[in-house]
């Protein structure tokens, strides 16, 4: 597990946008479960969460079209719920970071990290925007 003080202020970058902080596996089954679109972020420690993924979900909340909640867990750290929330993912193999839409608890939408590597924020807005376009 990574240590609190290494974790916390990446947990920040989302959490102080209003996502909720999902620390167990019952927290996750029941953000994901919600009425309406939600937005689960599996956050990571990794250069591409910290360069494309956290600021590329920050800047996609920005349109008119957002999902109804969000909601995040951290890799390496929030273990158990992480393991439940890959476990929701599936077919889709782990990964983080990711970034995963669901629309009254179905999976609607996928950005696995193959997605984030190498892409700037601005192209995981882009994405993130038009799935809600899609489906909010």
């Amino acid at each position: 597990m990574y240590p609190e003080d290494l974790v916390m202020p990446m947990k920040a970058e989302l959490t102080d946008k209003g996502f909720e902080d999902l620390t167990t596996p019952e927290k996750v089954d029941a953000a994901v479960k919600q009425n309406g679109t939600t937005l689960l972020v599996i956050n990571s420690v990794c250069g591409c969460a910290a360069g494309a993924a956290r600021p590329g979900v920050v800047f996609s909340l920005t349109g008119d079209k957002k999902p109804d909640h969000l909601a995040t867990a951290f890799a390496g750290f929030d273990v158990d719920a992480v393991n439940e929330a890959r476990r929701l993912l599936a077919p889709f193999p782990p990964s983080s970071p990711c970034v995963a839409l669901f629309k009254d608890g179905e999976l609607v939408h996928m950005l696995e990290r193959h997605h984030i590597e190498g892409n700037p924020a601005g192209a995981i807005a882009a994405n993130l925007q038009a799935a809600y376009e899609e489906y909010c």
